[in-house]
């Protein structure tokens, strides 16, 4: 009888030692691999017209030479989430800021979709912003970071690998300084 009992113990652990080990590898296997992929660029007189990403992207670079006269490019993204494209469910146009003081935000999990300038810096400038979802699961933005200064009239800006654009910092006429404020893509756990 007792080394029935043994034999059974041991199956037991050996069974319970088998999960142990072929949980962690199952949990890697599920995580889900994200990329933010650069689908779009176009360029704006941006003094004029608004600007919105295309359906389903999000803003992750622009660049400006020259003045307020000078057209400016925006660059959008896809974000991909194991190979799936995630979708953009685009906010409403933000408070005017006056230009040559400006400092945005987004609010927390939101993406930067558009901008929209007036005039040249005594204008006004407006962002707009998204909500992004994936299988019907809010994607979030984490591990936020400012760039480095770049003179307003002469720069490109990229945000970092697969994060993407959730805010804007500008000082002065188009010789004075713009940051940018980006964010990593991720998923809840």
């Amino acid at each position: 009888m007792r080394k029935k009992a043994l034999s059974a113990a041991a199956v037991t652990l050996t069974a319970l030692a088998a999960l142990t080990v072929a949980a962690p590898v199952s949990a890697s296997a599920t995580a889900a691999t994200i990329e933010v992929e650069r689908a779009y660029a176009e360029t704006v007189w941006e003094w004029i017209d608004p600007f919105t990403c295309p359906t389903n992207t999000v803003l992750t670079g622009r660049s400006h030479y020259g003045d307020e006269d000078a057209p400016t490019t925006y660059y959008c993204s896809f974000i991909l989430i194991d190979g799936e494209q995630a979708q953009v469910h685009l906010g409403d146009w933000t408070s005017r800021q006056k230009e040559s003081r400006s400092d945005y935000s987004a609010p927390d999990h939101h993406a930067v979709v558009g901008r929209w300038h007036e005039g040249d810096e005594n204008g006004y400038t407006r962002y707009r912003t998204a909500t992004v979802y994936w299988r019907g699961q809010q994607v979030l933005l984490a591990n936020g970071e400012i760039s480095g200064a770049h003179k307003e009239s002469n720069h490109t800006w990229h945000a970092n690998r697969n994060k993407v654009m959730t805010g804007r910092l500008h000082s002065g006429d188009e010789n004075g300084r713009t940051y940018y404020r980006s964010a990593g893509v991720t998923l809840a756990g």
